[in-house]
């Protein structure tokens, strides 16, 4: 099993863990943020790519988004 196969595994596993206490709206956004948060920073650090103002401006939009679907959640 190839490293990005078990990666995905833990990522659903746990995101079956995180369903029991916030709705699933709320878990699927927060995975799929990480994970282009996560690629973002990959492409950062091992292809060289700029690190701009307004790309770290994009990936912290989408990180409040995240924690505003957090905060606003009923669970």
């Amino acid at each position: 099993m190839s490293f990005g196969s078990k990666g995905s595994v833990v990522s659903l596993v746990l995101l079956g863990l995180t369903l029991r206490t916030i709705p699933l709206v709320t878990g699927y956004v927060i995975r799929a943020d990480i994970c282009t948060i996560g690629t973002v920073i990959f492409g950062i650090v091992y292809f060289a790519e700029p690190a701009t103002a307004a790309r770290m401006f994009c990936v912290l939009l989408i990180l409040s988004g995240s924690v505003g679907l957090k905060l606003v959640s009923t669970n």
